[in-house]
């Protein structure tokens, strides 16, 4: 029951330039008691950032988007919040090699609004994944059997 995963208010910053998967994503993190900031680009979310105050706990991104993947978008917001962190989706194949490269938790598309937002609360309530050991959240493994 998605109610047991309620979120306690951090903000997270979606980004997706696919606009359904931007608005489910949003709509299902909102729905689990997060702020939620959201755009269609890796530029556009930037001047998100750049313009908004309130910590951002939390940047889940695309990987793969025009002009801007998701791994850079990353590593530019982690040079300005070095605190953020830092969890990408993909649909693609390649992906989640790629993010594991960086150490960040990546959950592959499509997912169901149980699983995200659980591996949300879990990268939220981590160590920074920015460093080796984001693994310990990539999607396609179940160490913990969550229905």
């Amino acid at each position: 029951m998605l109610d047991a995963l309620k979120g306690t208010l951090e903000t997270i910053l979606v980004v997706d330039d696919c606009e359904l998967n931007l608005e489910m994503v949003v709509a299902v993190l909102e729905n689990a008691n997060f702020r939620v900031l959201s755009a269609n680009t890796g530029v556009n979310a930037i001047k998100v950032a750049q313009e908004t105050e309130m910590t951002i706990d939390l940047l889940l991104s695309d990987v793969d988007m025009p002009n801007m993947s998701g791994p850079d978008l990353g590593q530019i917001l982690k040079k300005k919040r070095p605190k953020i962190h830092v969890m990408l989706m993909s649909g693609g194949e390649s992906g989640a090699l790629l993010v594991l490269n960086y150490g960040w938790a990546f959950i592959q598309k499509p997912f169901i609004p149980k699983k995200l937002v659980q591996m949300v609360t879990d990268v939220l309530h981590s160590e920074d994944r920015s460093q080796v050991g984001g693994q310990e959240f990539d999607s396609r493994k179940d160490t913990k059997n969550r229905n």
